[in-house]
């Protein structure tokens, strides 16, 4: 529940971290355990509970964001969610699932975080500020797009092979109601996600980039 509040008021490159850092360290070391050892069936029932809950928490929450920070903090709790699906099977497929969907979500993170650290100088801070992307910087705003539509699961790009393979491990394990829950709030998580590159590339009534206090 802080995250949406740390990532807003974090400077862009702690945001970053805090977004990667940690989730590469959890996972890591979750592997190790899966690998090396088991973590028994009481413990995977609460990785099944937290993976719903996750997704289900950040796909709704995202759809309400009007600032740009936020968005990104309530799509990294869903994307959680998705990564924490190859825990839940306790396979090993799971865990390969696991490791690439942990790969394609660090990158999709770094560029996004990227992008916005390189509008600082614009005080991009609204959804609505990014209307004139597509004006005054056109690749940007298509580099923009092209990382939220990952983030959102379009095929034929990396988050939607990450998914792919997460959601595909669910249902190799038996985890029936994991997978449909996965893709209902992947297809909210495309509606709000979505609205970033939506935005930047046609504008809307407050399409204004504010310019930098003198």
């Amino acid at each position: 529940m802080w995250a949406p509040d740390i990532y807003e008021g974090s400077p862009t490159p702690v945001t970053a971290f805090l977004s990667i850092a940690p989730k590469i360290s959890i996972s890591a070391n979750i592997s190790r355990v899966s690998i090396y050892g088991s973590y028994g069936a009481t413990l995977q029932q609460i990785f099944f509970f937290c993976s719903i809950a996750s997704m289900i928490l950040g796909a709704l929450a995202a759809m309400a964001q009007t600032k740009v920070k936020r968005l990104l903090a309530h799509s990294s709790i869903g994307h959680v969610g998705y990564i924490r699906t190859g825990f839940s099977c306790g396979t090993i497929e799971g865990i390969q699932s696991l490791l690439i969907g942990i790969f394609i979500y660090a990158s999709m993170t770094i560029d996004a975080f990227a992008i916005v650290l390189a509008l600082r100088q614009t005080r991009v801070k609204y959804i609505a500020d990014l209307g004139a992307l597509a004006k005054t910087n056109p690749i940007l705003a298509i580099t923009f797009s092209i990382t939220m539509f990952s983030y959102a699961g379009i095929p034929p790009l990396a988050g939607f092979c990450s998914k792919f393979y997460l959601f595909f491990a669910a249902l190799g394990c038996g985890a029936y109601f994991l997978a449909p829950v996965g893709v209902v709030t992947s297809v909210i998580g495309r509606w709000a996600a979505g609205r970033l590159p939506r935005v930047s590339k046609f504008g809307g009534p407050k399409a204004v980039l504010r310019a930098p206090d003198t």
